[in-house]
């Protein structure tokens, strides 16, 4: 987060903010996503605890705050790479913002863990914290809705069914992959490399040329 533009002491607060957050993170990679305690951020910053609360009351507004940190670089991390694209077909467009995405998940996989799974028991993101994901589903709703309107996809790829569909293929495969090869790059990868693939079973699944899917015929 930019602090320009701020008074001096809004923006040392700010800046502190960002310093136990960046903290968290690291803590995060060593212990584990659900092992970070407020004492192990203080003690890494030469804070004391009660001072570290004057900042967030609570580990779980730590968890919030980069909760929606996460969701907001993901997002703009799909939409950059669509604005960038140099095409207008929509399962191109689909293929650069989901190797886009899939890069980054792999990069940032403590806010992987923290968005996509429930690793950290109990705890919940507020609707703040949850709005840059939902802002999120709706880019993907509209860039599916596309694919129908231009006669790529029939209607229930643009529904609650495909949407659940879509995102169960892509992020299955990210976590196979974090799960299984967690130090493999984007281009070495064995189950991100899976990824078109992915998309091409969806793209076939929901193709118009398929006609009243799973209803059957009687003579």
């Amino acid at each position: 987060m930019s602090t320009t533009g701020l008074d001096r002491r809004t923006r040392r607060r700010q800046e502190t903010i960002e310093e136990i957050l960046a903290v968290a993170i690291e803590l995060m990679e060593t212990e584990g996503v659900a092992a970070l305690s407020m004492s192990a951020v203080a003690r890494r910053l030469g804070m004391r605890p009660p001072s570290l609360y004057q900042y967030f009351p609570s580990k779980a507004a730590i968890y919030d705050a980069l909760f929606q940190r996460g969701g907001e670089l993901i997002r703009e991390a799909r939409r950059a790479a669509q604005a960038e694209a140099d095409t207008e077909d929509p399962r191109e467009l689909d293929r650069i913002s989901v190797a886009a995405f899939t890069r980054w998940c792999l990069e940032h996989q403590v806010y992987s863990q923290l968005l996509f799974w429930r690793t950290v028991p109990g705890f919940e993101p507020s609707p703040e914290a949850y709005a840059p994901a939902q802002e999120a589903l709706e880019d993907l709703r509209r860039h599916l809705q596309t694919g129908v309107d231009q006669g790529i996809l029939r209607p229930e790829a643009a529904g609650e069914e495909g949407l659940a569909l879509y995102t169960s293929i892509t992020g299955g495969v990210i976590a196979q992959q974090i799960a299984n090869e967690p130090d493999a790059s984007y281009d070495d990868g064995r189950y991100v490399r899976l990824m078109p693939i992915a998309l091409d079973m969806f793209y076939q699944y929901y193709a118009p040329t398929r006609g009243n899917h799973g209803s059957s015929s009687s003579g």
